[in-house]
């Protein structure tokens, strides 16, 4: 005896399918940022020689799996208060080059665009991130130096 399975249940798992690879699209997909960018090693430089200010946007947990980019200071996205502490960061110059690093470049571009509106002036995105994007290797990958994420009391 042969039974078939409903045609609803191919149906629900076809939507299903459909929507998840949507989902995954859109989580990946950076918005659009009219800003300037930079590429890893560019953010690397500036950052060194104070040229840039570099946040790392990304979670403590993430700091602690790859490490901080040299040059760079995390202060995590999530924050109730993240645009006054990078206003702090800034010395209060809202007009100073801040550069955005996250995972891969989807968070930051995102940030990018609200701290734009929100009155900075400056904001540069880093599209690579620190594990890779479309738009190139990202920070790991090109063997910068990291620094360990070291947890403040």
């Amino acid at each position: 005896m042969s039974r078939k399975t409903p045609r609803w249940i191919w149906l629900g798992l076809v939507v299903a399918i459909v929507l998840g690879f949507s989902l995954r699209q859109y989580l990946l997909t950076p918005e659009d940022f009219a800003g300037g960018a930079l590429t890893v090693a560019e953010a690397h430089v500036q950052a060194t020689e104070g040229k840039v200010l570099l946040i790392d946007i990304r979670r403590p947990d993430e700091w602690r799996a790859t490490g901080i980019g040299e040059g760079a200071h995390p202060l995590d996205m999530r924050r109730e208060d993240f645009a006054e502490a990078l206003a702090d960061l800034a010395g209060g110059d809202r007009n100073q080059a801040i550069a955005l690093i996250c995972a891969r470049g989807v968070r930051s571009a995102r940030l990018a665009n609200r701290l734009s509106a929100a009155g900075f002036g400056n904001i540069i995105d880093v599209p690579e991130g620190m594990l890779g994007s479309r738009a190139g290797p990202g920070w790991v990958r090109s063997d910068l130096p990291v620094t360990v994420y070291e947890e403040r009391g």
